[in-house]
């Protein structure tokens, strides 16, 4: 029990010192349906994900813009999110017949948990699509898991931090010779040998 507990703290420190929050990530979905999907960061929790993708068993491919809120669970490598936008899909025709229903177009929500480790970001989501036209129905129940590859990982916020812990050093420096400084003087008698014999 001892081992498994320790292993676990281990496991846990090590996703912590991994972890690299993401400007932008790009990779694979695979679940209801299948496609790809791009993250990028606008703000310090807020993202947009594009996603392309096919049904699986529909014969029509989808674009969903969306807008999500991420908040994390202790380690900032692991969050959940939630958000919403717009889709828009495209039925597909064998070129003989008429397409069985008219192209989709509607709302779409979604919340989902996601983890990075070094450069990689996986989520898993529950992604609803609510069709205000169109579709082969009026709800789409999809699911999916998504795999990403970082392409950049987080600069603005990071280099805030940086430039902000860089100030704080270049201000302790300075600090730290002004002090020596001022001790120098008061041992060398205010910075002027009034001992005018001891200059020749």
């Amino acid at each position: 029990m001892k081992k498994l507990v320790l292993t676990c703290i281990a496991l846990a420190f090590f996703m912590q010192l991994s972890a690299q929050g993401y400007d932008t990530a790009f990779g694979l979905r695979l679940g209801t349906e299948w496609g790809i999907t791009l993250q990028q960061r606008l703000a310090k929790r807020i993202t947009v994900e594009g996603i392309i993708q096919s049904g699986i068993r529909r014969d029509e491919t989808t674009i969903t813009g969306l807008i999500e809120r991420h908040y994390p669970l202790g380690p900032r490598n692991i969050n959940v999110y939630l958000g919403g936008g717009l889709h828009k899909g495209w039925v597909r025709s064998n070129g003989t017949d008429p397409a069985p229903y008219e192209n989709p177009f509607g709302i779409t929500g979604i919340a989902g948990a996601e983890i990075s480790i070094g450069r990689i970001n996986a989520s898993w989501d529950f992604k609803p699509a609510i069709n205000v036209t169109g579709g082969e129905q009026a709800v789409y129940a999809q699911t999916a898991v998504s795999v990403r590859y970082v392409i950049n990982k987080r600069k603005i916020f990071d280099n805030k931090n940086n430039n902000s812990k860089d100030r704080e050093k270049a201000r302790a420096k300075r600090k730290k010779e002004r002090e020596k400084a001022k001790k120098k003087r008061q041992k060398e008698g205010g910075g002027f040998n009034w001992k005018i014999w001891e200059n020749f």
